[in-house]
Formats: C-alpha cells, structure tokens, sequence
C-alpha cells in the first residue's frame, strides 16, 4: 500500500518528467528547422513561411536569437489568448467544444475539493478507527471514509456533501448542456455552404431487374421529392482500386528515397533486397527494381479503374442524393421514405471528409452480424483483460505479497526500490497495457460497418470507456482490494469480509493518485512535446524530401483522437466524482490535469492538430451521458459502502440520488439533444432564404457534382490521368428512356439548372 513517501516519490519524478518534457518543447519550437512540426497548422492554412528561408547557414537550423530563450514560456498565455468565436473559426466547433469538457472538470472539482478539505477530511481525519483497527492502511487513507468508525453518526456528514456535490455536478452540466447546444445551432446557422447541408445518404436501394441503381434512385426521388431533388451520386465499391493506389505511393515515396540517395552518391549505384521486409531475399537495383513495380501497379490499377467505371456489379446499393434546398434534404433525412422500413434508408450524409470509403461497400443485411461479432468479441477482450489488470494491483500492494510469499521482503523492502514500485511502477504498468488498446477497439468499429469517421471514433470512444470503467476502475478496486487485505480474509469470518472490502475501496484511492501523475500529469506533458512526429519529420525530411510539396507532405500534424482523448478524460470524472465523498485527497491531482491538459490541448489544437472532419459537436451528448454515468456509479458505490460500513439508516435517503440523476438525465435528454441529432426545419428555411437572397444565380448543381466521389477517382498532382470521369447525361435531353412503361416519361433532374424543378408529366403512374 503506497504511504505518502511514495506519493511523493511518484509526485517528485512525474512533476520533474512533466517539467523535463515543457522545457524540451520550449527549447525545440523555438529551432526554425523544427517549425513545421511544432507549428503544421499554419503552414497547411498559407499563413505561415518556413524561417529556414533565409539568414546565415547556422540560423537556418538553430535560433540564434538569446532574448526568445528568456520567453520559452510565452506559449502557456498565448494558448489562453485566442477567444472563443475565434477558435471556432480557427479550428471548428468540434475542437472547441472539446476543450469544454476540461472546462467542465475544472467547474466541477474545484468548487467540491473546497468544500471536501473544509469539511470532509476534516471530519474524516479526528477520527481514530484505522489506527484501533487490523486492517492495512497508511496515513493518506485517514483523510477518507474508512478512518470513520462503523455506525457513527459522522456519515450524515458524508451524506449531505453528495447530495451538495450532485446538485452542483447537475447545474454544470444543465448549463453546459445549454450552452453547447446553442452553439451548435447558432455554428450551423452562420456556417458557409457545405455539401453535407444539401446531401443525405440513401441505403438498402432495393434491386431492380430493368434499371441499374443509378436509374433507380433518380426516378424515386423525382416521384417523392419532385420540387427539391436535384442530383444524386451513386456509390462504386473501389476497395480493392484504393488498396492499389495506397501501394503505389508506398512504392514511390521508396523509389523518391532511392533517387535522392543516388543523388547525393552518384557513384554508388543503390540496392535492395526484394524479400520480406527487405531483410532477405536477392539483392537487386533498388532503381529499376521500384520503377518496374511501379509500372506493374499502374497497369493493374487502370485496368481495376476501368472494371469499377464499366462493372455494374462495382455500383453498391447506395447513393448520396443531393438537394435544391438544405430544407428538403432535411426533409428527405429525417422522415421514412416508404412503407418498407428496411428499404430506401436516409441519414444526413457526413461531410466528404468524414466518409470513410471502405465500408460504404459493406452490404447493409450484413451490418447486424458484424456488430454480433464484435460485441461477443469485445466482452471476451474486457474478461481477459483483467489478467494484466490483476497483475498490476500485485506492485501496487506489497505488503499483502510480502505476507504471502515472505522470501521477497528482503529485496522489496529496501527503501527507494519499494517506494518506486508502489508510487511509480503500477501507474506506468498500466498505461503501458492500455497502449495497444485504442487501435484493437478502433479495428472492432470499423469492421462494425458504420460509414463516417466521426461514428467510428464516437463507437470506439464507447467501448473503450466501458473498458476503463471495467477493467481500470472496478477491476482495479476489486482485485486491490483482495491483495491488499490478503491476509486479513484469510483469517477473519466469511460475514466479515463485505466489511473488509468497504473498508477497502477508499485505500485504492493511492493507486489512482499514481497513475494520475503518470497519465494525466506526464502524459499530458509528453503529448506537447511531439518527440514521434518530430522524429518521422525529421527522417522524412532528410531521406524523402525534393520539393516543398514534399516538405508539407512529411509533416503529420496529427488530430484530437476522440477515440481514445475523450474516455480518458472520463475515467478522471469517474474517479473525481467518487472519490470526492469516499477520498477527497485525490482531488487537487485530478484538477492539476484538468488544469494542465486545457492549456496543452488548447495549444495543439491552435497551432498543431488539423482537424479532419467537422460534426458541429455531434459528440456532445455522449459526453453527457458518460458524466452521468460516472456520477450514478459514484451514488451506488458510496450506498453500497455506508452499508457495509453500518451505516444502513442512511440507505434509504442516498436511493433518492440514483432516481434524481436518471430524471435529470432524460430531462436534459429531451431538452437538448434533439439539436444533436436533428436539423430544424425553422433554422433549414432560414438559411435557404438568406442565401437565395445573398447569391441567387449561385451554381449549386456544379457546386455538389463531384463532391461525394470516391477520393481515388479525384486523382491527384502526381496522377492527372487517375481522373475518374463520371457519365453525365446530355444536358438537351428531356426524358431518359426506361424498361418500365409507368416511368418512361420520368424527367430527369439533372438537366435543370434553374430554381424551378421539372414537370411530371404522370405522377399517378410513378412508384
């Protein structure tokens, strides 16, 4: 059990870890030859120059300039400078909104260890019960509930202060709740024209034996929507064409690699060897060996780009259909399109850059098998994650050990080494186990099936919370609390050890202390410096680079990784809210990293981090829910311990918590979250009719032609004959020739640039 010297050997290396990580990152953004990495944001906006332009030789490379050195914490206020409204323009809502979640934690957890250290440990700590009692506990765990004797009148106290930390943790979130929700409107009402406002997603486009899926959808959306459809874009399974085009640029970022080497040695002719990896296999001319591969890739690619356009089998059963108006596409995604629920599906389609491509291929009855799978596998990954979880409660209980296996005393009883592994080493065994983790959930998301990135990072930011809370959080207390009180359950009575386990909980208080000064203190720290993508510039740069294009290219600005950023961050309001009744001393830990990562995010997001979708914070009520969540968890931890800790008479008025928090939920649920999940038609009508107004002869076919084709269609700088050209119909044509009797005189709506939509000549005779 960590005592508080080995808090403050872990407080003392994660504080001068974190320190050491600031000062690196003050000293490397101020190197010109480092700017790009430090600074890509700006550069991928034209607002910025390199400043290895121009000066002397060494001033290209290194800041000669003393005075800056004297500033290297300049950057802390500066991250704090930007405005609101600005950073939304700057960066997106998406980005700002994240950044309120810290805010949030700072709201909450500041105002509660107030009142916890005026009140609660106070109360908790002129107590004496641990010191009478047999179980294992140091000095920190007399600041919490279990230093309280079982049965005394003192747990009233602890009771007023979660009905007091409930309702404030209540009022944050309402306002909060609010205020993001009126963001969210007022960004999408002033927000220029997107594709996605005018698009929604069609799937489940049932077959037809006498028209391809591209006939189809336009002849039925010109039957229901006959004054707004305007366009539609049908979706081509090109999985396999995107596997190629990605090998391809593989291959010729090797052969850019291999020139530039035999540039700088012309008289040593560069060599590979073609096996695995390069490691085996015959030596050959690294030159011709990669123009040949090339050759051979694009030849396969043309004939895979052919086979999509002129295959009907490579059109899936899916279309993205665009609208005159953002009114009717909020019509069309928001309403059922037939009788046949599971037919002719819509969604707002998400914004072009947010598709991801690969599983718009996936047949959608295969969908709900996928997602089977994937739950029996992820409840398998939680189960047998426990193992290393159970391993790490092993260092962070030491005495319970030395009590088992007695011949380790003499070797982890020397001062420093166990002060280390008890303050230190559980915390870092831990992240090191979840390292891998956010990549498997991810893979588990994607091979769900769900179509847009922002959907895959929200499902995946899901089960890794669900993981955390668990396998870090309870699977932690539960297995810490058996190490820990090892030897007392082997000796007491089996209706003693509910007793021992509530006694328990609060001491595991210590091992989460540990591993928020490794995560959320150094982490954090080590998330500002950048030392990979510094490196793989750097090496890019060196071995890679030709041109300026090129420069650009190596430069890996990274993004927020809601995926994995935002579960984290609620493991610490699970373990804040808690803990601010049972342990109110972890709490100042907790606001430190509120506190730290604020400033360092709000930095990377500004200056680093280039934001790869936009969802207008479509994210927000699931961080809701996940708040509330934590905050039940808490109630119901802390009913279950006062019973156990014969304080039953209490029981009955901490049930009413659980039942408020719900209310309060579903309260806030059908307040605000409709502005997450639909577009009013109010707002919709609005913006339609201002820009009518503002650009009425504006080109909105041309506008949203192309812009939900496949990006390998797009093709590039490098691949101008990569162009996919999408058949477009005659544009004097009137009527387009049909199979079907009832629909050959169908117009088609593509031939209509103007504000008013074609005739139907036979509507009663449509589907």
């Amino acid at each position: 059990m960590a005592t508080l010297q080995d808090i403050g050997l872990a407080a003392a290396i994660n504080i001068l870890t974190a320190f050491a990580f600031l000062i690196a990152f003050a000293f490397l953004r101020l190197q010109p030859i480092n700017d790009r990495v430090y600074f890509p944001k700006w550069y991928l906006k034209g607002v910025r120059s390199s400043p290895t332009s121009g000066g002397s030789i060494v001033g290209k490379f290194v800041n000669l300039d003393m005075k800056s050195y004297l500033r290297f914490l300049d950057w802390m206020p500066a991250a704090l400078k930007m405005p609101e409204p600005e950073l939304i323009d700057h960066a997106g809502l998406d980005s700002a909104v994240f950044l309120r979640i810290y805010l949030i934690g700072l709201k909450i957890f500041v105002p509660m260890a107030i009142l916890a250290f005026a009140i609660l440990v106070p109360v908790n700590w002129t107590n004496d019960y641990l010191k009478n009692s047999k179980l294992e506990h140091s000095d920190i765990d007399k600041l919490s509930i279990s230093n309280i004797t079982p049965g005394s009148e003192r747990f009233w106290t602890h009771l007023v202060m979660a009905y007091v930390f409930t309702f404030w943790t209540f009022y944050v979130l309402y306002k909060e709740y609010n205020k993001v929700a009126t963001m969210r409107l007022d960004f999408l009402a002033s927000e220029r024209r997107r594709p996605d406002q005018f698009t929604v997603l069609v799937r489940n486009i049932p077959p037809d034996p006498d028209e391809s899926i591209s006939e189809l959808t336009e002849h039925f959306f010109l039957v229901n929507h006959p004054d707004h459809y305007l366009t539609h874009q049908v979706v081509y399974n090109a999985n396999k064409l995107a596997k190629l085009v990605k090998e391809k640029k593989k291959n010729r970022n090797w052969l850019d690699y291999y020139m530039l080497k035999y540039e700088r040695k012309p008289d040593e002719k560069p060599t590979c060897k073609t096996g695995f990896l390069g490691l085996c296999g015959t030596k050959v001319d690294a030159i011709d060996y990669y123009t040949k591969k090339i050759e051979e890739l694009s030849k396969e690619e043309a004939m895979e780009r052919e086979r999509v356009k002129k295959d009907p089998k490579s059109v899936v059963p899916a279309a993205f259909v665009s609208f005159r108006t953002r009114w009717g596409a909020a019509v069309c995604a928001q309403t059922q399109q037939t009788r046949n629920p599971t037919m002719w599906l819509t969604e707002w389609a998400p914004e072009p850059r947010d598709v991801y491509w690969n599983n718009l291929s996936i047949p959608f009855v295969y969908l709900t098998i996928r997602r089977l799978i994937v739950g029996v596998a992820f409840f398998f990954l939680t189960f047998f994650y426990m193992i290393p979880i159970a391993f790490v409660q092993t260092l962070a209980n030491i005495e319970g050990i030395e009590k088992s296996a007695p011949f380790l005393k003499p070797i982890i009883e020397i001062g420093f080494i166990k002060s280390f592994i008890q303050g230190f080493l559980p915390g870092i065994a831990l992240k090191i186990f979840l390292i891998l983790l956010p990549m498997i959930l991810m893979f588990m998301s994607k091979f769900e099936g769900h179509v847009c990135t922002s959907v895959l990072e929200r499902k995946a930011a899901f089960k890794y919370y669900f993981f955390l809370v668990v396998n870090v959080f309870l699977g932690s207390v539960i297995t810490g609390a058996a190490f820990q009180q090892l030897n007392t359950f082997i000796h007491e009575s089996p209706d003693q050890i509910s007793k021992t386990i509530g006694g328990s909980i609060p001491m595991k208080a210590t091992f989460f202390i540990t591993y928020t000064m490794v995560d959320g203190w150094a982490g954090v720290a080590g998330e500002i410096l950048r030392l990979k993508p510094l490196i793989i510039f750097h090496l890019k740069n060196f071995f890679l680079v030709k041109t300026e294009k090129d420069r650009q290219d190596a430069m890996d600005p990274g993004s927020i990784g809601f995926d994995s950023s935002e579960p984290q961050i609620q493991l610490y309001f699970l373990l804040g809210l808690v803990y601010a009744v049972i342990t109110p001393f972890l709490l100042p830990f907790i606001i430190v990293f509120f506190a730290l990562a604020y400033v360092v995010y709000r930095h990377q997001i500004i200056n680093v981090y280039n934001q790869e979708y936009e969802s207008g914070a479509a994210f927000w009520p699931s961080v809701h829910v996940r708040i509330i969540t934590a905050l039940i968890i808490s109630q119901l931890l802390l009913l279950g311990l006062l019973s156990t800790l014969g304080a039953a008479q209490s029981t009955p008025v901490l049930l009413a918590l659980p039942v408020l928090t719900i209310w309060f939920h579903y309260f806030c649920k059908h307040r605000f979250e409709p502005a997450f999940v639909k577009y009013p038609l109010q707002e919709a009508m609005m913006k339609d009719t201002l820009e009518k107004a503002r650009e009425p002869n504006v080109d909105l076919k041309g506008y949203l032609l192309n812009a939900y084709i496949h990006p390998v269609f797009k093709g590039g700088d490098d691949d101008d004959d990569d162009m996919l050209i999408i058949d477009e119909p005659n544009n004097d044509e009137v009527l387009v020739p049909t199979k079907r009797q009832s629909r050959r005189n169908t117009p088609v709506p593509s031939k209509h640039n103007g504000s008013s939509p074609p005739s139907l000549p036979d509507v009663s005779r449509e589907l």
